[in-house]
This record gives structure tokens, sequence and C-alpha cells, in this order.
């Protein structure tokens, strides 16, 4: 007993229909206990718990079934630990529901288990409305690759003519193609002055066979693209209220320039509210545009040093840094370990879109690439945009690139002296030669 950290520790093995729970030998006649996922049995649930007085709880991370009990066990004053699966292995050839909670109520009594990041409250409805917003543009892409097809399979070729389909003058060809007009001439005629296609390219690329069935799938796509746009919008004003209870009540926050605007921005000005929030403007890092850093910011919240003291376990937990593995002294493996982290994933997009970009991290991007290969080139140049980040909104400090561009000066001066020597070596070769 006394090398036991947590005395009053208990294991939920969490599923879907049903939830076993286990607590100290000792506390009841029975110390393993079934109760069903609905919400009655729960409160059953924390009632049992408190009644074995028991303190930290730790529970299996399972699909999303945990996050109502989660939030009920939390209400019921305990201390949660939301715990990985894969951390929390059972010995082989004894997996059963029973033994993997009494397994998972001993790890925590040892205090051998690594709570799970959990934002607070406002953090999470920040985090759903984004995540929200997110699957709301995925599924309006998926319509517009349907309305491309319906299109394409009418011999339409719209989209070689104009860049976006979904834009101010494909919205008008397509709604007036849906009110029955088919005269490329009069189509044409709703083309925006600033598309670069000549109108006898868009009346040609408008010559088609009007086929119904393919009209009916127009219009079914181009019906539900306006209906999740709507949403959209929805969503926005939701993500909206919701920075305006994080934004900090201060007269002194001066206001920001208004960047460029790029496709499916939020209908509002997120750059402030961040700013409003964090006290720096992260959207001056390479690469980090202002949709970026809202999401960043949903999923970490505005707390990061309490969350992670350093940045060492910051970049840990996005999963942006090797795992490596020490075995006799030596590295046997430095891979990245395989697992999803949104705000990993969003700092690597952030890293993607450096690739034509002319900054001291668009050159590392690429010359990283040719060492190692794209992937090791992505996961390095988003560590390094996290490692910024981090730093920022931890330390209250902006971004200066002066010293990044110092270093990038340095490695093209050491680039150039080492070309330079290897010439007038070369050309010493030659001259013994002639």
């Amino acid at each position: 007993m006394t090398n036991l950290i947590n005395l009053d520790a208990a294991g939920i093995d969490v599923s879907a229909k049903e939830h076993y729970v286990a607590v100290p030998e000792g506390r009841d006649t029975e110390s393993i206990r079934c109760f069903k996922s609905f919400t009655r049995d729960l409160h059953l649930m924390a009632e049992w718990l408190l009644k074995c007085k028991i303190k930290t709880i730790a529970m299996e991370s399972t699909g999303v079934y945990w996050y109502h009990l989660y939030t009920v066990l939390l209400d019921y004053g305990f201390e949660v630990s939301l715990v990985n699966a894969y951390h929390v292995k059972n010995v082989p050839g004894r997996k059963s529901d029973v033994s993997d909670t009494r397994w998972l109520q001993r790890l925590h009594s040892f205090g051998l288990l690594s709570p799970c990041f959990q934002p607070d409250n406002l953090t999470r409805e920040l985090r759903n409305s984004t995540r929200q917003r997110k699957s709301i543009i995925e599924d309006m892409s998926i319509q517009t690759q349907r309305m491309q097809k319906a299109l394409e399979l009418m011999n339409i070729k719209l989209n070689n003519v104009i860049r976006d389909i979904n834009g101010k003058t494909g919205h008008k060809i397509v709604s007036a193609i849906l009110a029955g007009e088919t005269n490329t001439e009069v189509l044409a005629s709703y083309a925006d002055y600033r598309i670069k296609a000549t109108k006898e390219e868009l009346i040609k690329s408008l010559e088609g066979n009007w086929r119904k069935e393919q009209l009916f799938n127009l219009k079914q796509a181009y019906d539900h693209i306006n209906f999740l746009q709507q949403q959209l919008k929805e969503c926005d004003n939701q993500t909206e209220q919701i920075l305006d209870q994080f934004s900090r009540q201060t007269k002194d926050v001066k206001p920001l320039p208004k960047g460029v605007k790029s496709k499916n921005s939020p209908g509002f000005n997120a750059k402030q509210y961040l700013y409003d929030i964090i006290g720096v403007d992260v959207t001056k890092i390479y690469g980090l545009q202002e949709t970026n850093a809202l999401t960043i910011f949903s999923e970490t919240g505005c707390n990061l040093a309490e969350k992670f003291p350093t940045e060492k376990q910051f970049l840990s937990w996005l999963n942006v840094v090797p795992d490596n593995k020490i075995t006799g002294a030596k590295v046997i493996s430095s891979k990245v370990r395989k697992k999803k982290n949104k705000a990993g994933q969003v700092f690597r997009d952030s890293a993607n879109t450096l690739w034509r970009a002319n900054n001291p991290w668009g050159d590392y991007l690429r010359i990283k690439k040719a060492k190692s290969g794209s992937r090791q080139a992505v996961v390095a140049t988003a560590k390094k945009i996290a490692s910024v980040y981090y730093k920022m909104v931890v330390e209250k400090v902006d971004f200066d690139d002066a010293k990044i561009k110092k270093n990038r000066n340095d490695y093209f001066s050491k680039k150039l002296n080492y070309l330079q020597k290897m010439m007038e070596k070369t050309q010493l070769q030659l001259a013994e030669y002639q």
C-alpha cells in the first residue's frame, strides 16, 4: 500500500451500451460493477462512487461515448483523467471488460497514467463550432464536385474558363441555367468583367447537351450548396458570439489592419478577436493564416502555460517531433508517432503553404525536402511554426523575423563561400591538367 499514489482511485471501461467500474477492494461488497449508459444510470454510478469515497477516476477515451459520463462525473466533483486506450493495454490473452476495468484502476492507483488534454468549457464550445464549420466546408466541396460532374456530363466546360464555379460568375450562370436559360450569349453576359477568358471562349464552353437528368442533379447540388452556405453563416455567427465572450474587456487594444480574405474565410474579423484575446498577432507567423490561427486557438485555448508548462510538452502533444526509441545507447527509431491531432495537422497545413514562399521558412522547407523528403520537411517546418506560436502566446511577444532573416542570410553566405572555394579548387585542378 505504501507504493500507491492514488489511494481513492477508480477505473471505468467505457462502451456504447454499458460501463464497467472498478474501485479498490473492500470499499463495497462488489468492487466491480456494471452500469448502463443511460443518463439515470450514470448518476447512479456517480452516487455509488461517492459512497465508495472515490476521489479520482481514470476512464478510456472510447469514441464519443465517454463525453457525457465525463461531464457528469465532473459535476459530482470527481477528478477525472481521460486516458488514451493505447497507453493502457493489458497483458495479451486477458482481454475482457472486467479485467480491463481492474487493470485501469490499478494503473491509476500507482500514478502510471497521463491524462489527455481537455480544454475548458468555453474553449470546448469554440472547438465544436470550428469543427462544425470545417465539416460544412467539406460538404460544400463534395456538392461542388457533383455540380462539376453534372455540367461535364452535359459537356458544359464552364470549369475550364472560370476558376470557381461557386464564385460570382459561376453562381449567376448556373442559376440562369436552372431557370431554363439555354442561350449561350445570354448566359455569357452574366460573366464578371474580371474573368480572364474572352466572351468567345465563354460562349463555346456553354455549348452542350442539356439533358434533363443532369439538370436535375445540378439543381440538387446547387440547392444543397445554398443551404450549406446559409449554415456556414449561422456557424460563423455562433463562433463570433463565443469569441466575444473570450475577448478581454480592455480599451487600450489597438485595431489591426484587415488582411486579405481568402476563400471560405470567416464572415467576421477573426484576426482582431484573436489579437484581443491572446494579446499578440499570431497571423504574422509565416504560413499561419486567419482561419488556421482560429482553429489552433479553438483546439488549444489561451492558457497554454497551464496545460503545457514547457514548449517540448506542447510540441510532443502536437506530434511534430520524432519519437526516439533508444536501446543499447543507440537510437533505433526516430519516426513521428502515428496519432491524430487536429491542432498539429493545422500546423502541418500551414507549413504546406510555404513551398513557393520567398521567406526563410520557405527556403528551409525546400532545403529540408532535398535532404530528407517532403513529409519530414513539412513536419520540421510545422515544428518551427508551433515553437514560435507557443513563445508568442505564452510570453506575449510580437513576431520578429529579423533573427530568422539573419540566419537565412548567414546560411546563404556560407553556401556562397563554399561554392566559391569549390570553384577555385576545380580551376586549380584544371590548370594542373593543362
